[in-house]
């Protein structure tokens, strides 16, 4: 079972990075602003079904997304219980992120494809969401892709501690 990476550690620098919340239904995509601050919802991918391989039918449209943003990183979240145990969900999210990342790989990018522990994202957006009036029926279409922004956002946050405490940050030293 994979452990979440660490953020920052052997970081591309500055760019825009693309968060991927795996669900069995749909799958939410978050991306960052290029300086890596902010997340914000891209789009849910409805989850093929009918196909031997519906995940490669996702992983078109996720590959075709993460090109449209010129992402510099994927960060994958790694559905764990609160014990930090994986599933069979943190299974798949794996594969998917193992196919991405070969393909992106097959096509001459080397962005790298992270996982980050994802605990609570869905419950945490959820709250949000109904904290803001939007209704069980209306978050139904947009909840994955809010909890694809709380994995992204997390990660972002944690980068930016990483890279502040290490005096690395690239951004700073573009300027």
């Amino acid at each position: 079972m994979p452990t979440p990476d660490t953020p920052g550690l052997e970081d591309p620098g500055r760019g825009r990075r693309i968060g991927i919340d795996v669900g069995t239904v749909r799958i939410g995509v978050a991306s960052s602003d290029r300086d890596a601050r902010l997340a914000t919802p891209v789009a849910t991918v409805r989850r093929e079904t009918g196909f031997k391989d519906r995940d490669k039918a996702d992983i078109d449209q996720l590959i075709q997304i993460i090109e449209d943003y010129e992402a510099v990183e994927v960060v994958v979240g790694l559905p764990r219980d609160l014990k930090g145990n994986g599933s069979r969900s943190a299974k798949h999210a794996k594969e998917i992120a193992f196919r991405i990342r070969r393909r992106l790989k097959r096509a001459g990018s080397d962005v790298p494809v992270r996982f980050a522990d994802e605990r609570l994202t869905t419950v945490v957006a959820t709250t949000a969401l109904r904290s803001s009036g939007v209704s069980a029926k209306a978050g139904r279409g947009v909840i994955d892709q809010a909890a694809a922004v709380e994995i992204l956002q997390s990660w972002l946050d944690a980068r930016s501690n990483y890279l502040d405490r290490n005096e690395n940050d690239p951004i700073d030293s573009e300027v």
